[in-house]
């Protein structure tokens, strides 16, 4: 009998260890694909089958990166996080972030999630009203080697949100100390309008959106499309585009196949500096962008300073009898700005790329579009009033909502 009790317990030790052991995961488990980006090449959302948690892979989140992915795990109804894991790991939804980027604020904001919200880096610099309105509620961190970490952790943030640019945010290595998780959103160095707006996706998941973000962000291609069908259709000329102002004594000029690039291109312009095939910008002197410039049909992206003809002359003497200068075929991304030099351009325009088309196309071919521009505007002789620029606009000042998203999608 002795035996026999003995045999039952081992027997029922050693099924509890199976049962244990089969509950484990690692991370190669996480193979089942959740969402595949269409257009980004910075992330994948990963899963197991019968598990709720998730795993975000993100790739090269910055020019230059060949480090190994990040990764982001997001532990779900008290799953276990796969053994060995070392990256960041998120206990359930975020309900608390903090941006350190504007336009994370607008990923948020396109699946219903801008009050998620806690912290933010610059917040003279954001344009978002739903963000200002809560502006005494939500803390200014800081940014670049300036961060109040004392008041990050005030916040209590579920997660931080990342970017780089040319390398790592000097904030990773102390968020680990403190036990703070963190997400990059590399949507900085995508190439593609949609890839750049595709990021959302990440973005969602975290909140446990994602669902939401495919409903809004499907429509964003097929609005896109349509609008390059607008212009494929007409078979009109492709008029010659010039792009930004000089910084010091350098004229930056990006490469052909950049985000801006491919914009113009859709729009049905033709980027008139051909000398540029590598992933980063080119400085030209002053004599060769005079040069250009005195060749372009249109001159966009002047600054945010720069709100009139006149404010052109006034900067650059040499270029101000120039033909695109004299027939006023300038186009300038500053319609929403703030004081501090924040534009909503590069903030809800990251993820709206089918309005930012639109307005490309208005500048370059008018007759194609009658609706109003949103982030653009053909700039005027001498004042910045502009009539064509919609002052009524729910964009204006504000992100699109999701709503209005889906209910511009036949735009």
């Amino acid at each position: 009998m002795r035996h026999a009790f003995g045999l039952l317990s081992f027997c029922l030790i050693l099924s509890l260890l199976c049962s244990c052991s089969g509950s484990s995961t690692t991370v190669a488990d996480f193979n089942l694909p959740l969402y595949s980006p269409q257009y980004a090449s910075g992330f994948k959302i990963l899963g197991q089958e019968g598990k709720q948690s998730c795993l975000i892979r993100v790739s090269a989140p910055w020019q230059g990166d060949n480090t190994p992915p990040r990764e982001l795990f997001i532990q779900r109804n008290g799953e276990a996080v796969p053994d060995g894991f070392d990256g960041q790991i998120l206990t359930g939804d975020a309900e608390r972030i903090v941006c350190m980027s504007s336009t994370q604020i607008a990923m948020l904001h396109l699946v219903d999630a801008s009050k998620n919200v806690v912290g933010v880096s610059g917040m003279d610099f954001i344009t978002s009203q739903e963000i200002l309105s809560r502006r005494a509620e939500i803390g200014d961190v800081g940014y670049d080697g300036n961060i109040n970490y004392e008041l990050l952790i005030s916040l209590k943030p579920d997660l931080v949100l990342l970017y780089g640019v040319f390398g790592a945010d000097p904030m990773e290595n102390k968020l680990r100390q403190l036990g703070i998780p963190y997400l990059y959103v590399g949507e900085y160095v995508e190439e593609s309008p949609l890839g750049k707006a595709e990021w959302m996706m990440a973005v969602a998941e975290t909140v446990g959106k994602r669902t939401r973000a495919e409903e809004v962000f499907q429509q964003i291609p097929e609005k896109y499309d349509a609008l390059k069908k607008r212009v494929t259709d007409a078979h009109g000329n492709r008029p010659k585009v010039m792009l930004n102002m000089p910084y010091g004594d350098s004229w930056f000029l990006p490469p052909s196949q950049s985000y801006m690039v491919r914009l113009i291109n859709d729009a049905g312009g033709e980027y008139i500096y051909s000398d540029n095939d590598s992933r980063a910008s080119k400085a030209i002197d002053m004599e060769e962008a005079l040069l250009l410039t005195s060749k372009a049909d249109k001159w966009i992206n002047l600054g945010s300073d720069i709100q009139s003809t006149e404010d052109v002359a006034r900067t650059l003497p040499n270029f101000a009898k120039i033909p695109v200068v004299i027939n006023a075929e300038l186009y300038n991304n500053n319609v929403r700005t703030t004081s501090a030099g924040g534009n909503d351009f590069y903030e809800s325009g990251v993820v709206n790329p089918d309005l930012v088309l639109r307005d490309l196309i208005k500048a370059l071919h008018p007759e194609l579009v009658p609706e109003p521009y949103t982030y653009y505007r053909r700039l005027p002789a001498t004042t910045p009033a502009d009539p064509d620029i919609d002052s009524e606009s729910e964009y204006i000042g504000y992100f699109p909502s999701a709503d209005s998203c889906a209910a511009n999608a036949t735009n």
